[in-house]
């Protein structure tokens, strides 16, 4: 019986995980290499490139590439327009508690 029950929540489990950012899931982004990060897994769940992604938001490929990448030099307003393009939106919420590994992320 319990191996039933393990095999029922080993499927439920990867069923939810294969969900994970299409239901009203949200990413945290505190750093630009993780807003990248997010930028980079989006477009590549839509099955675009770096060019395509551009073409899209209006900007050249070496942009994506700077944004998914981390470089901190990226304009907000640019930022917004990939976003926009990606059918994402930005959000400012209180927040949460951090872990003392989150300080390391900063730098």
């Amino acid at each position: 019986m319990s191996h039933k029950l393990s095999l029922c929540v080993k499927s439920d489990i990867a069923f939810l995980s294969g969900l994970g950012h299409n239901f009203y899931m949200t990413d945290l982004a505190r750093t630009p290499k993780q807003i990248g990060t997010i930028v980079q897994r989006a477009r590549k769940k839509q099955g675009l490139n770096q060019t395509e992604l551009g073409t899209k938001a209006g900007l050249r490929q070496e942009t994506i590439s700077l944004i998914e990448t981390g470089n901190p030099a990226a304009k907000l307003e640019t930022i917004l327009a990939v976003l926009s393009a990606l059918d994402l939106e930005f959000r400012i919420v209180p927040r949460s508690k951090s872990r003392p590994s989150d300080i390391e992320d900063n730098f």
